[in-house]
């Protein structure tokens, strides 16, 4: 016998988005998601989760009564919604889109650290954990760089874009070890 969720739906579970439901978070989470495989290539694509706002209000889309979440493919997340100030901003659409890139890229930053205790992304040159940084209306992976002075801190990569990068070069690297 089919589970009676089937027929009649939980309206307090989460739910799967459709494609096309939130064109913009799809695109920035299409983003979050080239990085993903290029760093940790066993896991799965991130989902958009749907969820009945909790206050009861207008939610993220102002009609639904729904918050998204960043979501592993098995449908857990950790920590908070998608802010509605991102999908709602019609006024510039190229803040929007870095808006969305940067609040998606931070949900799944939290998802993906939390739920495989590890940090991600992490930075090929210094091994630390990097975050979402907006700059000049674009979103990228900065990294706060290493604990001498001569590694400051500087910018990855554009969020989408950690595919692109290669492996630093590290000359010294092995003669160092030798020297230890």
């Amino acid at each position: 016998m089919p589970d009676v969720n089937t027929y009649f739906p939980d309206p307090t579970r989460p739910r799967p988005v459709l494609p096309g439901e939130y064109p913009l978070w799809e695109e920035a989470l299409g983003l979050v998601n080239r990085d993903l495989a290029a760093t940790l290539p066993d896991q799965e694509p991130l989902r958009l989760m749907a969820l009945p706002a909790w206050d009861g209000g207008d939610g993220l889309d102002g009609a639904r009564g729904e918050d998204l979440y960043v979501t592993m493919a098995n449908g857990e997340w950790q920590g908070n919604c998608l802010e509605a100030s991102a999908e709602n901003r019609h006024a510039d659409a190229v803040a929007s889109v870095a808006d969305a890139v940067a609040s998606v890229a931070d949900a799944a930053q939290e998802t993906v650290s939390e739920l495989l205790w590890q940090a991600w992304p992490v930075c090929g040159e210094h091994g630390t954990g990097m975050h979402p940084r907006v700059t000049d209306g674009e979103v990228a992976w900065w990294c706060s760089g290493g604990r001498s002075p001569r590694e400051p801190e500087h910018i990855r990569a554009a969020v989408g874009a950690l595919d692109t990068l290669g492996r630093p070069h590290r000359p010294n690297r092995k003669q160092r070890r030798r020297e230890r």
